[in-house]
């Protein structure tokens, strides 16, 4: 997808009308029909968005259009509702402003669907994790389930809001949502026992009685059949492309991601089944002995059934009224008439505090303790005319005068008057100013007059309330009546006598004064309210706390106008302490048809949104206003570049403003990381300072210790000192080996260099004959002495000596064996360093190997062994076994392999290899 790189490429039209050229009422209708039909349903009029409901899907909200839009420049891409989203975002999370996202115009126009494009752009730029993600999904879950129990099809709209919802996202410092309050504005629970021609009741009894399983309408008493409920229009109970079933469905999952328990959704959908069964409830009269005729229930009503109410208990309720004042209480019975109102406003009533108790669970599963930064967003009903309008009606639009009062005082009347202050030049820019319709209808107006009437004692219909406005308003240049003093009114066929007009910045729109007192009253019988209160039910219980005998309270209760005047008057305050954000949406036509706009409609709706002024306001004044102290406050770190003047765009000075708060955040970096490990540092040296001292203290206390407990010093003494502590495992041990090293180095510098030899000697003994030789063990214990024969000092020998030049290693006498008859003969055996030398008396000398026995075996082949090795630098191979024995059991055998001298008598050693 390629990405627009400014405002005026390859532009359809004018996307901000700012710059539309030139500026007049036909030029800007034309401007927006064009891009309407190139499916460019956004329009910019500076920072207000104006948007065309196309009643079909577009391929403009996926989510690379959210990545497109992401943290990108208002002007920098095509006019979009993602472009206002992401700069409220953005001004909510950098510059810590709260924001709210105002979205106006009248029925059908796209407002809610706006609102839920808001939500989840939001959602899908702000922050990640397990607990955001839940968090973002509850938010966005709100919305199926109050659409379902809040909205319902109308001539103009197939999704219309029959309430008023604003909606507080709470958001950490760091831009993550954290939860959000909802706040809902008077319910049309009118709509709950009557709909006008060509209109549903609430989705939630479609949608329970399509997509429920068989076994749940049977545990709710229901059957699928619309017809069956008196309480559901039949003309208009199915809509074109709205699948209820599916619907239902969504809605289950909706209410299990906000929080609602199993019991709790099975107890919301029972008090849906009740309110169609009040509906089938039917009435007869029955004669009493005074003549007056009482209602009864014509036949049994499963409603006692599935709500735990005794028959005995409802059937009273509505047959008779109890009155209470002080002391006094007054019974009276009702007709049948009365008992169908009684009725009908049970059902209404039930349902109405129903949807209140459903935003109060929801705000208890998505609410946060701490407020940080807020996002508001206001999905309120549009502005409406119907053909019968009523008390509903009047409340619905009055509150969309207030709105529209909001816009005006801070898009054209307080800019205008902030240049006036500022000694700019301006020429006034004139425009409509509502303030005066909201004061008829409010303070001493319409309103005021209706609660008064309401509380008047006496006779009070809809007529004596009429009769009270024509006298109080029939001098306003907004208010109509056929009735009225004013005689331009009395001919007007158009305005009924029993109806009322008032001049909206909307347009004409007439109003049916019928029950316009009942309605404001919003009365229900203290008996009905008892008795939902002796319902086995605990949430019917717990919407009817004023049923509880004994909290009986005899005041009375507000009025529906006074609390919706409340109620408005702090919507209006808690708005004003917001940056608003416009969303003014549009209805291109009345058909609900794509590709279709009409420009009578839509001129209609630009003139009374007052685009035009808008339009005009922000051609002649500064598209950026910032108070002094904010101002100063956002840029002072920029004031070597700043002050005294700048020259430049403001996008340049928020460019230079966005590094220089980078070059910030490194040098924040930088110290705190450096105070962290220098702390960090300091403290490990410390810890290293204590963890030593400690060590030394223990070392020191283990070496006195084992000074005390040495073993002796002898080699071969294996004992040492138990181990004290665990962590000293590793140095004992190494301790144990340095000391047995140390005292053999003692040990052995005691010896000479001869006895060094000897047990050098002794040690290739070891190495040669240890577990080899069965006469080994015998011969460690004897010293090797080598001159056996002394032939230096015997002079017999001395032949012997004058034979051998050499030093002479070991002489001693051997028996030599002869192999036939093993007869002994005995032999001088010397060797010398670097010969072998075998004298033997007369006889024949052998040939071959010898076989000979010694009393001294381990020492001769130790030391053959030891002279062979040190003078050829070959081992010579010793093969051990005691075979011999078993043959010569007397005799110690050794074979030697030697070649015979000349005198046939001497011989020395040839091949290196002795068999032991």
């Amino acid at each position: 997808m390629e990405v627009k790189t400014s405002l005026l490429d390859n532009m359809i039209g004018v996307g901000d009308m700012v710059l539309l050229e030139p500026l007049s009422e036909e030029s800007f209708i034309n401007n927006l029909k064009k891009r309407f039909d190139h499916s460019e349903i956004y329009t910019y009029i500076g920072s207000v968005v104006v948007s065309i409901n196309p009643y079909r899907s577009l391929p403009i909200y996926s989510p690379e259009k959210v990545e497109e839009y992401r943290n990108r420049n208002f002007y920098e891409l095509s006019p979009h509702i993602f472009a206002l989203s992401d700069e409220a975002y953005r001004s909510l999370r950098d510059q810590d402003k709260d924001q709210c996202i105002l979205i106006t115009g009248e029925s059908g126009a796209g407002k809610t669907e706006a609102s839920k494009l808001v939500m989840s752009y939001v959602a899908a730029v702000c922050g990640k994790g397990a607990e955001v993600n839940q968090v973002k999904e509850q938010l966005l879950q709100s919305n199926p389930v109050l659409e379902a129990f809040g909205n319902a099809k109308t001539v103009r709209n197939d999704n219309s809001s029959r309430f008023g919802k604003y909606m507080d996202i709470e958001f950490d410092f760091k831009g993550d949502p954290l939860g959000g309050v909802i706040s809902n504005y008077l319910l049309e629970k009118s709509r709950v026992v009557k709909q006008p021609r060509g209109e549903r009741n609430f989705h939630i009894f479609y949608q329970i009685l399509s997509g429920a399983t068989e076994d749940m309408l049977n545990k709710l008493k229901l059957q699928r059949d619309f017809s069956r409920y008196n309480y559901l229009s039949l003309d208009s109970s199915r809509v074109n492309g709205v699948d209820d079933a599916v619907n239902f469905r969504t809605v289950r999952n909706a209410m299990q991601i906000v929080g609602f328990m199993d019991h709790e959704t099975q107890s919301i959908f029972e008090v849906i089944a009740a309110v169609l069964k009040l509906g089938n409830i039917e009435f007869k009269p029955e004669s009493r002995v005074n003549g007056l005729d009482e209602s009864k229930i014509k036949d049994k009503n499963e409603i006692c059934e599935l709500t735990g109410i005794d028959q005995s208990v409802l059937e009273r309720a509505f047959s008779f009224r109890t009155l209470e004042a002080k002391q006094e209480k007054v019974s009276t019975t009702l007709n049948v008439a009365q008992a169908y109102y009684a009725r009908d406003a049970l059902a209404k009533n039930l349902y109405s505090r129903l949807f209140s108790w459903l935003v109060t669970r929801i705000n208890e599963s998505i609410k946060v303790i701490f407020l940080y930064k807020v996002m508001g967003v206001l999905d309120i009903y549009g502005f409406e005319i119907f053909e019968d309008n009523s008390f509903e009606q009047f409340i619905i639009n009055y509150c969309n005068e207030k709105l529209q009062q909001i816009f005006i005082e801070l898009t054209l009347k307080e800019e205008q008057e902030e240049y006036i202050r500022e000694d700019i030049e301006w020429t006034h820019i004139e425009y409509f100013n509502n303030a005066i319709i909201c004061d008829l209808i409010e303070n001493t107006g319409i309103l005021a007059m209706l609660d008064e009437e309401c509380l008047r004692p006496g006779t009070v219909t809809d007529d004596t309330f009429l009769e009270k406005l024509n006298q109080v308003c029939a001098t306003h240049q907004h208010f109509e009546s056929r009735m009225s003093k004013c005689s331009r009114f009395l001919n007007d066929t158009s305005l009924p006598h029993s109806c009322f007009r008032i001049q909206h910045y909307a347009g004409k729109v007439m109003y049916q004064v019928e029950g316009f007192v009942d309605k404001n009253n919003d009365l229900l019988y203290r008996d009905l309210s008892q008795a939902m209160w002796k319902a086995n039910h605990s949430l019917i219980k717990a919407l009817f706390p004023e049923g509880n005998p004994a909290k009986i309270n005899l005041k009375r209760p507000p009025t529906a106008g006074s609390q919706f005047k409340a109620s408005v008057a702090t919507l209006m305050k808690n708005l004003q302490t917001k940056n608003p954000n416009y969303i003014r949406c549009i209805k291109p036509n009345d058909k609900k048809a794509a590709h279709i706009f009409s420009d009578a409609l839509v001129c209609h709706q630009v003139r009374y949104l007052g685009l035009l002024e808008n339009v005009r306001v922000r051609r002649a004044g500064y598209a950026f206003r910032q108070p002094y102290e904010l101002c100063l406050e956002r840029y002072k770190m920029l004031c070597k570049q700043t002050w005294p003047h700048w020259r430049g765009p403001l996008f340049k000075l928020e460019d230079l403003r966005k590094q220089r708060l980078e070059d910030l955040a490194t040098l924040i970096q930088k110290i705190y990381r450096g105070w962290k490990y220098r702390t960090r540092f300091l403290l490990m040296k410390k810890s290293q300072i204590v963890i030593a001292s400690w060590y030394r203290r223990y070392m020191q206390k283990y070496f006195l210790e084992m000074k005390s407990k040495m073993p002796s010093l002898s080699p071969i003494d294996k004992n040492w000192p138990a181990r004290p502590y665990l962590f000293l495992d590793s140095t004992h041990k190494e301790l144990k080996r340095i000391f047995h090293l140390w005292r053999c180095k003692k040990y052995r510098d005691q010896f000479t260099d001869q006895q060094k030899l000897i047990y050098e000697e002794k040690l290739e003994a070891s190495e040669l004959f240890k577990d080899k030789k069965a006469l080994y063990p015998a011969s460690v214990g004897q010293p090797f002495h080598g001159a056996y024969l002394e032939i230096s000092k015997n002079p017999k020998y001395k032949k012997l000596k004058d034979a051998v030049e050499e030093k002479i290693i070991i002489a001693e006498v051997v028996n030599k064996i002869n192999r036939a008859n093993g007869k002994v003969i005995k032999c001088h055996c010397l060797i010398p360093k670097v010969s072998f030398f075998l004298f033997q008396g007369s006889g024949a000398a052998g040939k071959g190997d010898f076989l000979f026995s010694s009393d001294h075996l381990i020492e001769m082949a130790t030391k053959l062994y030891r002279t062979t090795l040190s003078q050829t630098k070959q081992k010579l191979n010793i093969e051990i076994s005691d075979e011999y024995a078993i043959f010569l059991s007397f005799l110690k055998g050794c074979v030697l392999p030697c070649s015979r001298l000349s005198d046939g008598k001497n011989c020395f050693p040839g091949p290196s290899q002795v068999w032991l």
